[in-house]
């Protein structure tokens, strides 16, 4: 194959097709834990999450609530891959070789979002969120006192989270799609001294910790009294008026080694003395490798 602008470009748009059949394949995770913020800065800010609107009896004038001046700001970063085919794979129309390749890249791209959301997840007790305290922690200001989300232990980490509402724990920041871009002239710098085409794909995004009050962590024993503990810790979450937030979880997030453990709790509708499991079917369970 002669090797000119015409036909790196058709070598490209039959990648491209490769690569978008792959990403539109494949339904992300994310969204069961993050909300999906569109972004149009490097960076954005999000000191309005100390703010719960709650609806109260209309008496006299508004009470007008002002967004809480907590500083926390998710910066966007950039991320790539990029994959380089050879001349001479291009000159002898060898190209078939990297098909798998490229639908890889459109698989990665897609699951990107889920890299991102789940590994800050796993940091959710070391990692600070907007009031300036530890997501998961002891010490949460609320109502004049303080609340706990954070169920001790020292195992394996799981997960209960209340992702009914727009607002979510955790933030998928997004400022540029992924994209495919290549190298498309013979003449470029690196195709001469490297005697290969550059195919790759770029985004600019990132992960945050949203609401605490969304979510409860423990690295205790998964058992159905710590079940219980987590639940009742997230119902009795309020505002600062000390109303409650109608807070409740409908997600259990474990990792492999917490699985089984998850699957008999929810999903056994018998206990082993033969009374009816009260747990069956109370989440939805999750199973994601980072933690």
């Amino acid at each position: 194959m002669l090797i000119n602008k015409a036909n790196l470009a058709a070598h490209y748009k039959g990648f491209k097709a490769l690569f978008q059949g792959a990403f539109n394949k494949v339904e992300p995770n994310y969204t069961k834990v993050a909300m999906h913020v569109p972004s149009g800065n490097s960076s954005e800010d999000y000191g309005w999450l100390g703010s719960f609107p709650k609806m109260r009896e209309w008496l006299g004038a508004r009470a007008i609530r002002s967004l809480k001046l907590h500083s926390h700001t998710i910066k966007n970063k950039k991320f790539e891959a990029t994959v380089a085919v050879t001349r001479e794979n291009l000159e002898d129309d060898n190209i078939g070789i990297y098909s798998p390749m490229m639908q890889d890249m459109g698989h990665e791209a897609r699951i990107h979002p889920d890299d991102l959301v789940f590994a800050l997840l796993a940091t959710a007790f070391s990692e600070l969120c907007y009031d300036g305290q530890y997501m998961v922690d002891t010490d949460h200001p609320m109502a004049g006192s303080t609340h706990s989300n954070d169920g001790g232990g020292g195992g394996d980490p799981w997960f209960l989270i209340d992702n009914s509402r727009a607002l979510k724990p955790l933030i998928y920041q997004e400022r540029i799609k992924p994209e495919m871009q290549f190298i498309n002239s013979p003449s470029d710098e690196h195709a001469i001294m490297e005697d290969e085409f550059l195919f790759g794909i770029r985004s600019r995004d990132n992960a945050g910790f949203g609401l605490w009050q969304l979510i409860y962590g423990s690295k205790d024993t998964l058992s159905a009294a710590h079940f219980a503990t987590g639940k009742q810790a997230m119902r009795e979450v309020t505002d600062d008026s000390g109303n409650p937030l109608g807070i409740q979880p409908r997600l259990l997030v474990v990792g492999p080694s917490n699985e089984a453990a998850a699957l008999e709790l929810i999903k056994t509708e018998k206990l082993a003395n033969g009374a009816s499991n009260i747990n069956h079917n109370a989440v939805e369970v999750f199973v994601t490798p980072y933690l």
